[in-house]
């Protein structure tokens, strides 16, 4: 199993090079599988917790961050953007979405 490190934090592609341009070296490396997959899941977690404290100016703009990192997860397990939304379909056929705003309270 390759070294966790708690340090550092899995960040977009191109913000090494936004560093740069702004006069600064940044110091990376790439993650290897496992620990990439471990840095994903944190960071879901990481942008669900922005997206759960943000305004409504700015949700849009915080899940869309989720939903990148759901593409990257979904990447991952080797299941594209496609394959993904034909399952989300597939599950919301058989049990319907949310735009009914039901609210479950339990059985009689």
């Amino acid at each position: 199993m390759e070294p966790y490190s708690r340090h550092g934090k899995l960040v977009r592609d191109r913000i090494p090079q936004i560093i740069r341009e702004d006069g600064a070296e940044p110091v990376t490396y790439t993650a290897g599988r496992e620990e990439y997959r471990r840095r994903l899941r944190d960071k879901l977690g990481e942008e669900v917790a922005e997206f759960l404290e943000a305004d409504e100016d700015s949700a849009p703009e915080e899940l869309a961050d989720v939903l990148e990192v759901v593409r990257a997860l979904a990447a991952d397990l080797g299941v594209d953007a496609d394959q993904l939304e034909k399952i989300r379909e597939a599950k919301a056929g058989e049990r319907g979405g949310f735009a009914d705003r039901i609210v479950w309270t339990g059985n009689r």
